[in-house]
């Protein structure tokens, strides 16, 4: 059966992550979670509980800045500070995402370095700006598709224009619908080859 994923970014965060994590246990949906890193180690509990439901741990960032406005040692430090963190968490980090989706030369270097898959997305629910669920649903339910890799936010990031993610948890169950409707299985990347 092809798949379809559900990947995350700029948590965790204590109490969103948490209620993500109870609806894609209750939808049976395995997912990716890109994390910042001093987020997780606020909240190691979290790292703990994505790995143990199947869930694949990935790395965002340290500082939520854009590639490009980083000089390439400031971004190889993040980069550094983030995986070190992490595996002092238990995990096992294979993907990266950018922050903001970009992606330098220097981005390809040092994923290059670490010997990290850089991911983006093809579908992007726009979760960060206040909408609701059945608005992102019909914003993105074109892109749900074999192999479509789907953007949403399980922590409050920078420029986002919501104060909590209710909405997003909210939208979980449609997504997950709408791709069993189309014969789709979630998945975490590794099963989608990213």
């Amino acid at each position: 059966m092809s798949t379809c994923s559900l990947t995350f970014d700029d948590g965790p965060d204590e109490v969103w992550t948490a209620r993500v994590l109870d609806r894609l246990a209750s939808e049976g949906a395995p997912s990716t979670f890109f994390v910042m890193a001093d987020r997780a180690r606020r909240c190691a509990g979290l790292i703990d509980r994505m790995r143990a439901e199947g869930h694949e741990v990935a790395f965002h960032c340290v500082d939520h800045v854009r590639h490009s406005e980083l000089e390439e040692q400031e971004l190889r430090d993040d980069t550094l500070d983030g995986l070190r963190t992490l595996a002092q968490l238990g995990a096992t980090i294979r993907r990266w995402r950018a922050p903001w989706g970009v992606v330098t030369e220097a981005t390809r270097r040092i994923a290059a370095e670490h010997q990290l898959e850089l991911v983006g997305w093809s579908a992007d629910t726009q979760d960060w700006s206040g909408d609701g669920a059945a608005l992102m649903h019909s914003r993105v339910a074109g892109g749900v598709r074999a192999g479509a890799v789907v953007l949403l936010h399980d922590g409050i990031g920078p420029g986002a224009q919501r104060c909590d993610c209710r909405e997003t948890v909210e939208l979980i169950p449609r997504l997950v619908e709408t791709m069993r409707r189309r014969g789709l299985r979630p998945a975490a990347l590794p099963e989608t080859g990213g």
